[in-house]
């Protein structure tokens, strides 16, 4: 077992760099990057300063000079062959240098920073009220199979499951927060935030994390409860749980002694693959309830061209969810004790 996962973690490299140069090219083939949003500026302030005569001839002339664009393909690293502006930009990275953002030019390291604690802060809570609650609901929905609990239940979950996340956000925002009051329209904590004490810190930001959070665990809610559910039931309907009622063993026992062990395994297969949602969020949810979070931050990079930053949101989100893929195997094979990794 332990060769396959020293395997596993080696081939992260090469499918790390898969991922990283087909979009490292992308963003060389992609209109509008810094140097065209920059002609566009200058382009604007020339029809600005020159008034009507500008925008009555029609032409706009070229505002920089072949010189300042060639001197801003080279500051950008625009003027090399695509694989060699890529091996200089891996090697950077190696070096823990994501680079600078071309339309804030802060380094690119420090606003990841800044905003994975947020991240991480709605990523943990929703993978824990997730599984804390989707799987003691599948439990409960598979015993009580058909019952009106379970029929109930599936409604609710089908409902939410059909809504992305960030609809039933909007409407929550609609109702509880713009019609009700109940809760603040946005932003992470209250603008007051820094002159309330360590209780009144902690109230107000679980007052304002109730919403996002809901809008976060919804889409999650519906499969991971089903599966649970399924899984469940087909192995209560399996021969060995069966047979072992048939022999005098309790219901209750078979259910968690036998049977739920077996019905944890797809729910483990799951669970490495969100270590990434964890970081990068959902940037619709982060956007609705305007939290500066890794969602939002990736969203407005690939909106404002800034390339540093599209790449190195890219470059943690593909680690973590190569890494998340290995985690998966084993839970898997700490949860079903059948699986030979050879």
């Amino acid at each position: 077992m332990t060769a396959y996962f020293i395997r596993r973690f080696l081939l992260v490299i090469p499918t790390f760099i898969g991922i990283t140069l087909m979009v490292f090219a992308i963003t060389r083939f992609v209109p509008g990057g810094p140097i065209e949003r920059m002609i566009a500026e200058a382009q604007r302030l020339q029809v600005e300063g020159g008034g009507s005569a500008a925008v009555g001839t029609g032409v706009q002339r070229q505002p920089l000079s072949d010189e300042q664009i060639a001197f801003l393909k080279e500051y950008y690293g625009f003027d090399k062959p695509l694989l060699n502006s890529y091996v200089s930009w891996l090697g950077k990275v190696l070096q823990g240098d994501l680079g600078t953002s071309t339309r804030y030019h802060d380094p690119v390291w420090e606003m990841i920073r800044t905003r994975i604690p947020i991240s991480l802060y709605f990523g943990l809570i929703t993978m824990f009220l997730t599984y804390g609650i989707c799987i003691p609901l599948g439990i409960v929905k598979a015993i009580r199979h058909q019952t009106t609990f379970d029929n109930a239940s599936s409604i609710l979950v089908f409902i939410g499951y059909a809504i992305p996340g960030w609809v039933i956000g909007i409407y929550l925002l609609v109702w509880l927060a713009g019609w009700w009051d109940v809760f603040p329209l946005g932003n992470l904590v209250s603008e007051n935030f820094e002159e309330l004490n360590l209780l009144e810190k902690a109230l107000d930001l679980a007052w304002h994390s109730v919403l996002p959070l809901i809008a976060y665990m919804i889409g999650a809610f519906a499969g991971m409860t089903f599966l649970m559910k399924n899984t469940l039931m087909d192995n209560l309907a399996a021969d060995y749980v069966r047979t072992a009622i048939a022999k005098g063993l309790p219901f209750r026992r078979a259910v968690f002694g036998h049977a739920l062990r077996n019905s944890l395994i797809p729910i483990a297969t799951t669970f490495g693959n969100n270590i990434s949602v964890i970081l990068t969020g959902s940037f619709l949810v982060e956007k609705v309830f305007n939290i500066d979070g890794m969602g939002l931050l990736g969203y407005e990079s690939v909106l404002e061209r800034d390339y540093p930053v599209v790449l190195g949101v890219l470059v943690i989100a593909s680690l973590l969810f190569l890494i998340g893929n290995i985690l998966s195997d084993m839970c898997v094979a700490a949860v079903d004790p059948r699986v030979k990794f050879d």
